[in-house]
């Protein structure tokens, strides 16, 4: 059955807020409008009914993010063009390219929101800061969820450079551990430094084995009677495998290796090498992967995550794509108190890691404020033929959808519309449906953003939606008295009737002024003044006036005459032509009219004698002319005859 195409209804709600008042809700293209009904519960007085506009994404206002949709624009349109022909093999640098791409301009967003943030500290821009903080963490979940995509799905690392890249992803997202080693080496004793241990510590936890070597030589160097357990330390970290992808080694030789150097450490543990040091002790059950050693720093990891990496790092450095959901889901359970309930980021994340790529879709849609994340994402993971299993019920594949609506936000804006044409034409199956119906809501605010709306539809051959432009723009040029424009929009509409009441419009003017407005666009009307009779009489009269005003009296005399027997002028303009006529009538060197002539010139002026009321003067000038020239043109003809 064909659904009915019908207006929205009205969804009232009872009860709602602490006056108990009914609303009503209307939904627009990129808001919805929220109102106060008549309805009132029993003994309220009526007041002024309240209207509220309720904005969905109203990200797309901020000046800051704006810049994170316009250049991501340029790189979903750079994605478009890649050609299908290539494997998607073949194109998976590309791929991961272009992910990265995406991600440094939500880190560019992010770093100006911060900026602009810690410069502001006046009082009354409390609300502003702190919408800031809110949009700088969520541009931060935000890029840690399109890393991990990127790590797990776009890249798709194996077994050994997986790590590699958890670890990359966890040092970007964890970068507070350099501000601290820096504040630790630059001060006076930074052995006696409180946060001394927690540096060498979260450098352990990260794999960033140099740099705690680094910082454990200070220590080394001042305590001379434990220098030998220092040396013992520097020499396990310094014997830590790490897998080189670029190498010749193999990952069964490497770990191999890794199982030697771990056999190693739980030596030096059960020999209780480090016991007179519970620091260094602490680093080697650390090493060996101690689990309740890591969560004794849960404040230095922070989140699940980064003890899944490390715990990962320290226990199976060659762990498998297919084995991570397991230790995710264990570490997030591990680290988490059974009592909390875990966060829509928490659950977003395990979702990728269990590498289910509808749910982390789903999830981030929900979770997250605006379509923008889950529409690049989803499209980029589209072009790497990950998305191919997921199409919905109603017709479009998830890309589309996710695509669409992410565009049809932008419609709303006053700047960012002209983006959303490149995301419409881009969707093959209802794309070009969707623009045909948001460029008709677009607001015509000026004659510039009406041709740029305009000329997309021209390229588009958009039939319908230029008529309609063009006629909104000429009744609103109309109503503001400029006939030139609004000819100009009816010629472009191809709309004879309107044109034919704007050139009435243009001889009524001439009548009252005694001149044409807009000479350079009725001089250049060409092959479009026969759009309609009326423009056809407005174009040729205006040539007569040229033709004269060039002193060609002879081809002006026979267009004006012409333009009497054509039946085109309008009536009430016929005394205006005999007018005309009147001082080539009179012409003494040269004779324009014969007694033919002479005698069509008769004829019209008995119909104006007779169908209107006009100046009686005028009239006898007009019977004199006439009898005069008629006259000449018999003696002339006859004489020539003869």
């Amino acid at each position: 059955m064909e659904e009915v195409d019908v207006e929205p209804t009205t969804t009232l709600i009872p009860g709602v807020g602490l006056k108990q008042k009914h609303l009503g809700f209307e939904w627009g293209p990129g808001d919805i409008l929220v109102y106060e009904t008549n309805f009132r519960p029993a003994g309220e007085r009526s007041g002024c009914p309240s209207v509220h506009v309720v904005r969905k994404d109203e990200d797309i206002y901020s000046p800051i993010l704006r810049k994170l949709f316009n250049e991501s624009h340029h790189i979903f349109v750079g994605l478009q063009n890649i050609t299908e022909d290539v494997p998607s093999k073949n194109k998976k640098p590309q791929f991961v390219s272009i992910s990265k791409n995406y991600r440094s301009v939500i880190r560019a967003c992010m770093e100006e929101l911060q900026h602009v943030a810690g410069v502001t500290c006046c009082a009354h821009l409390v609300l502003f800061v702190l919408r800031l903080h809110s949009q700088v963490s969520i541009l931060l979940a935000t890029e840690l969820i399109w890393n991990l995509c990127e790590v797990l799905f776009i890249d798709a690392a194996p077994a050994g450079c997986l790590l590699l890249h958890l670890l990359d992803w966890v040092r970007l997202h964890k970068a507070d551990v350099d501000e601290k080693a820096k504040e630790v080496l630059q001060s006076d004793s930074p052995t006696n430094h409180l946060a001394y241990w927690d540096v060498v510590i979260s450098f352990i936890l990260q794999g960033r084995v140099d740099e705690a070597r680094h910082v454990l030589t200070k220590q080394a160097s001042v305590q001379a009677a434990s220098r030998t357990l220092y040396q013992l330390m520097d020499t396990l970290l310094h014997k830590m495998p790490v897998f080189n992808p670029s190498g010749t080694q193999t990952l069964t030789e490497f770990d191999m290796k890794w199982r030697h150097w771990h056999e190693e450490c739980d030596r030096c543990l059960q020999d209780k090498s480090f016991a007179s040091n519970p620091h260094l002790e602490t680093i080697c059950k650390i090493l060996l992967g101690d689990e309740d050693a890591m969560l004794e720093h849960k404040e230095l990891l922070g989140t699940w995550y980064h003890f899944l990496v490390s715990r990962l790092l320290f226990s199976h450095p060659t762990v498998k794509p297919a084995e991570l959901h397991y230790y995710a889901k264990s570490s997030m359970d591990m680290f988490l108190d059974s009592r909390s309930v875990p966060e829509p980021l928490d659950s977003i994340l395990l979702a990728a890691f269990e590498f289910d790529l509808h749910q982390v879709i789903k999830d981030c849609s929900i979770a997250l404020n605006n379509w923008w994340f889950v529409a690049h994402l989803t499209d980029l993971l589209d072009h790497c033929k990950l998305l191919q299993s997921h199409n919905l019920h109603f017709g479009s594949n998830l890309r589309e959808f996710l695509v669409l609506e992410y565009a049809s936000g932008l419609v709303s804006h006053h700047s960012l519309w002209q983006l959303a044409v490149d995301y419409f034409d881009h969707c093959p199956e209802f794309g070009r449906v969707y623009l045909e119906l948001q460029l008709e809501r677009v607001p015509l605010e000026t004659e510039r953003k009406a041709l740029k709306v305009l000329r997309i539809c021209e390229q588009r051959h958009m039939t319908e939606q230029v008529r309609s432009i063009c006629k909104i723009m000429a009744k609103r040029a109309l109503s503001n008295n400029r006939l030139g424009s609004a000819l100009s929009w009816s010629i472009r509409a191809k709309d004879a009737g309107f044109a034919t009441l704007i050139s009435e419009r243009f001889l009524q003017d001439y009548c009252t002024r005694g001149s044409f407005s807009d000479l350079d666009l009725i001089d250049n009307l060409g092959p479009a003044m026969l759009l309609s009779d009326r423009l056809t009489f407005l174009g040729k009269y205006r040539e007569f006036h040229r033709l004269y005003g060039e002193n060609k009296f002879t081809e002006a005399g026979k267009l004006l005459l012409s333009l009497m027997t054509a039946k085109i002028a309008p009536r009430s303009f016929w005394m205006t032509l005999l007018t005309d006529a009147l001082p080539l009538l009179e012409q003494k060197e040269v004779h324009i009219y014969t007694h033919t002539h002479t005698h069509t010139l008769s004829c019209v002026f008995v119909c104006v004698f007779q169908g209107e009321d006009v100046e009686t003067a005028k009239l006898e000038l007009l019977r004199l002319a006439l009898a005069r020239n008629l006259a000449m043109a018999i003696v002339k003809e006859g004489t020539v005859e003869a």
